[in-house]
C-alpha cells in the first residue's frame, strides 16, 4: 500500500524553526522527485521545495536561503524533509508531501500526503 505520511506540522512564533518529516512507503521511491507543496485556504497549492533522486534541490523564491529540503532512501521507505528557518506570518499554510516519477513511456506517477498544519503566529 502506498502511503505518505507527513508530521511536524506545529504552531511556532515568527523567526522560529521548524521540520517536517514525510515517510513515503510501498513502492520504489527512492527513483521519485519528492516535494513540498503547501496550500491556503482558497488558494492554489505551491511548490516549496523539491529534491530528485538524485538530490538536486529547487526552491521557491520565498523560501530560498531559509527553508532546506533533504531526503534519506532506506531501502523499503524514503524520508524528505523540510527544515524551515526564519518562519514568517506568511509561511502560514498546510504543507502536503509529494511523490512523482515519469517513467520511460512517459507515464506519470503522483501521490500525496494528506498534508499537515504550519501556523506561524506570536
Amino acid at each position: 500500500q502506498v502511503q505518505l505520511a507527513e508530521s511536524g506540522g506545529d504552531l511556532v512564533q515568527p523567526g522560529g524553526s521548524l521540520k517536517l518529516s514525510c515517510a513515503a512507503s510501498g513502492i520504489i521511491f527512492s527513483i521519485y522527485t519528492m516535494a513540498w507543496y503547501r496550500q491556503a485556504p482558497g488558494k492554489q497549492r505551491e511548490l516549496v521545495a523539491l529534491i530528485s533522486s538524485g538530490g538536486t534541490t529547487t526552491y521557491a523564491d520565498s523560501v530560498k536561503g531559509r527553508f532546506t529540503i533533504s531526503r534519506d532512501n532506506a531501502k523499503n521507505t524514503v524520508t524528505v524533509y523540510l527544515q524551515m528557518n526564519s518562519l514568517k506570518h506568511e509561511d502560514t499554510d498546510v504543507y502536503y508531501c509529494n511523490a512523482n516519477y515519469v517513467n520511460i513511456a512517459d507515464r506519470t506517477y503522483d501521490y500525496w500526503g494528506q498534508g499537515t498544519q504550519v501556523t506561524v503566529a506570536s
